[in-house]
Formats: C-alpha cells, sequence, structure tokens
C-alpha cells in the first residue's frame, strides 16, 4: 500500500549555512470569498532547485504574481534576497530573473534586437553577454529572425535567455519548457541544473512532474492553496515509485481520489 505523504516539515531540509533567498511568511490572497493562497509559510534556500507544484487553481500562480510584486497580497509577506517585496517596493527584484505564462515579444523585431534592448536597462550587461544568453538556449542559429516567425518553444527560449541576461542569483520559472518538444524540454532540465550547480537558485513551477523529479532537490506540493508536502525529492520518494505518485497521493487525501496508475 502506497504510504500518503501530509505535511512533513521535518522534510525541510535545511543545509548549513545557506542564505534564505524567498522567504513567505503567512502568505494570504483573497479574491472575494474565494482564497486563492491560504496562510502559506515558506523558505527556498541559495543554489537549490525548488520545485512548486500544485494541481490548476491551487495557488501557484498567484503565489509567483506575490512574489514578483504583481499582485498585492491580503495578509502576509514576501523577502526576495533579503529584502521586501511588495507592487510598491520591488527593489530585490533587479536580482531576479524571471519566465511567468507566455512571454510577449514585438514580432518584427529579432531575439538579438530584444535582448540587446533589455541589455540597456543594466549596466553589466555587454553585447558578449547577449550572443552568450542566446547560444545557451539554443537561439544562436535563429538570432537575427524576427520573433514572430518563431514557434511557440522557440518564443520559451527568448524569454528564458531574458531572464538569463543579466546573470541573476535567482531564477523563478513559472512552466519554462511550455511548448518545447522533448529535445527542447532536455536541454533547459540540462542548463537549468548547470545553473544551480554553479550556484544560481532557481524556483521552478511546472507539471511535468518528471522533469522535476529529475532537476529539483526540494519540493511543495500546494492544494486549494495550502502547503501540503514540503521536502527533499530523494526522501519524499523512499517509499514511492516516483514523484507522480506522491503527488497524486498528497493531492488524493486531500480530497481528490488518487489515479495511480497500475504497477
Amino acid at each position: 500500500m502506497v504510504k500518503v505523504v501530509a505535511f512533513i516539515p521535518c522534510l525541510a531540509r535545511r543545509l548549513p549555512m545557506r542564505e534564505t533567498v524567498i522567504r513567505l511568511r503567512h502568505l494570504t490572497k483573497d479574491y472575494g470569498s474565494l482564497r486563492a493562497v491560504d496562510d502559506l509559510n515558506l523558505e527556498v534556500y541559495s543554489g537549490e532547485c525548488f520545485g512548486f507544484l500544485g494541481p490548476n487553481g491551487a495557488g501557484k500562480t498567484t503565489t509567483i504574481g506575490m512574489m514578483l510584486g504583481l499582485v498585492h497580497p491580503t495578509a502576509g509577506s514576501v523577502e526576495i534576497l533579503g529584502q521586501p517585496v511588495t507592487p510598491g517596493r520591488t527593489e530585490a527584484l533587479r536580482k531576479v530573473g524571471a519566465l511567468v505564462g507566455t512571454p510577449g515579444f514585438y514580432p518584427y523585431l529579432s531575439a538579438r534586437q530584444h535582448l540587446r534592448l533589455l541589455a540597456r536597462m543594466y549596466d553589466q550587461v555587454t553585447s558578449t553577454r547577449v550572443d552568450d544568453v542566446l547560444t545557451l538556449v539554443g537561439l544562436a542559429a535563429d538570432a537575427d529572425r524576427p520573433v514572430g516567425t518563431y514557434s511557440t518553444g522557440m518564443k520559451q527560449r527568448l524569454g528564458l535567455a531574458a531572464a538569463l541576461l543579466h546573470e541573476p542569483p535567482l531564477l523563478i520559472l513559472d512552466e519554462p519548457t511550455n511548448g518545447l518538444d522533448p529535445l527542447g524540454m532536455a536541454e533547459i532540465r540540462v542548463l537549468l541544473r548547470r545553473l544551480v550547480d554553479q550556484g544560481t537558485t532557481v524556483f521552478l513551477s511546472s507539471h511535468l512532474l518528471h522533469e522535476v523529479e529529475q532537476i529539483c532537490d526540494r519540493v511543495a506540493i500546494l492544494h486549494q492553496g495550502r502547503l501540503l508536502a514540503l521536502g527533499a525529492v530523494s526522501e519524499l520518494l523512499q517509499e514511492s515509485r516516483d514523484l507522480e505518485e506522491v503527488f497524486l497521493n498528497v493531492v488524493g487525501r486531500a480530497g481528490h481520489p488518487p489515479v495511480l496508475p497500475p504497477r
């Protein structure tokens, strides 16, 4: 019988001497009578890849919106890199790279032109850096094509390039492999893991549990705005076949019957 994983604070592994780069305290968001995020407490540490999971409507995108100063919390607080974040105070976000949803671009500009425009916002970004990130995300050969001719997956790659442009210590990514084929997903997975190994912190929201299992160090599972499970991937998998099984059992215990594949 598969063991159901409930909220597990003991698995919220905090390694010694690691800086807290994201701190959410009693974070709550109401839309009228709907509570989208319910008293969320969470910490993410430097140099880890953190998976943020949940079914549709769990509150993931609302949480990310509050982290990026796009949505005002009803209650609670957000700290990024040690500084508070609200819609009126976003100084810390200059050190954050973000890709949320499907990025919008001018269809008549090329990828290189887009990144050169963005580079003007940062003193340290050079034309060499623009070329480097285009290569990193696999767009070097198509860098001078109008973005209007790009596929959805290519636009996602460009969005990731924009997020990486200023070499941020923290990346916040919401479904970054949307529209990518299996080869593209594998390439982005390798890239993100390499960035983490080099010290970048990655906060990754995704429905692709197989991808999360391969690249994330810890994961949190939300359901109806509440944190149900939190822990190191390796520990969560000790009594489960894979992260999908963990996810289905956690969400199932919260009120949805688990639909597990046959053994």
